[in-house]
């Protein structure tokens, strides 16, 4: 479990790294998105990658693991636009506290992972890249339904764990692709 938590960890920080820099290039932009664009970013990155998978080539050379970077930054965006709302102007968060707010659900989302590793026993080590892809897809029609169906729930957890757990799954794709 050790070695997954420093290999995680590595993620992440790649991950935080890109988000400070695009933060850097193009401010929060972001903020103006709604919900429901956030699922549908995260949609196309993993739309992209079983695309790949099942055509067996690209025609783009970017590597899918920007791919998965980006489902991890655009779900922790998912999380902050949760948290406050969409804005009006894209100006409204500074860099400082856009990135505590990164910081904040990556380590909502790796304590999540420890979580559930200790009680699952690492099995997403034994699973499929294709069966994460598939995970994340199945995640974002989760998603997708609540927000047709206005946020509300019967049973089910809501947006906000659905974005945890892509995450994580995005993380541990990346993790079997090393």
């Amino acid at each position: 479990m050790e070695q997954t938590i420093t290999q995680y960890e590595s993620i992440i920080k790649k991950c935080e790294d890109i988000f400070a820099k695009k933060l850097k290039d193009y401010g929060t932009s972001w903020r103006i998105l709604r919900i429901s664009s956030v699922t549908d970013q995260i949609f196309i990155k993993a739309q992209r990658i079983r695309s790949i998978d099942q055509k067996g080539t690209q025609k783009i050379k970017e590597d899918i693991s920007n791919e998965y970077i980006g489902i991890i930054n655009y779900s922790i965006i998912g999380l902050i636009q949760l948290e406050l709302e969409v804005a009006e102007h894209a100006e409204d968060l500074s860099f400082s506290t856009a990135m505590g707010l990164f910081s904040q659900y990556s380590n909502q989302a790796k304590q999540l992972m420890s979580d559930k590793n200790h009680d699952y026993g690492e099995a997403w080590k034994k699973m499929r890249i294709s069966s994460l892809t598939d995970l994340i897809l199945q995640k974002l029609l989760r998603v997708k339904q609540i927000e047709n169906n206005k946020g509300e729930t019967l049973i089910s957890e809501g947006i906000d764990a659905n974005y945890l757990d892509m995450i994580n799954y995005a993380v541990f794709a990346l993790i079997k692709t090393k």
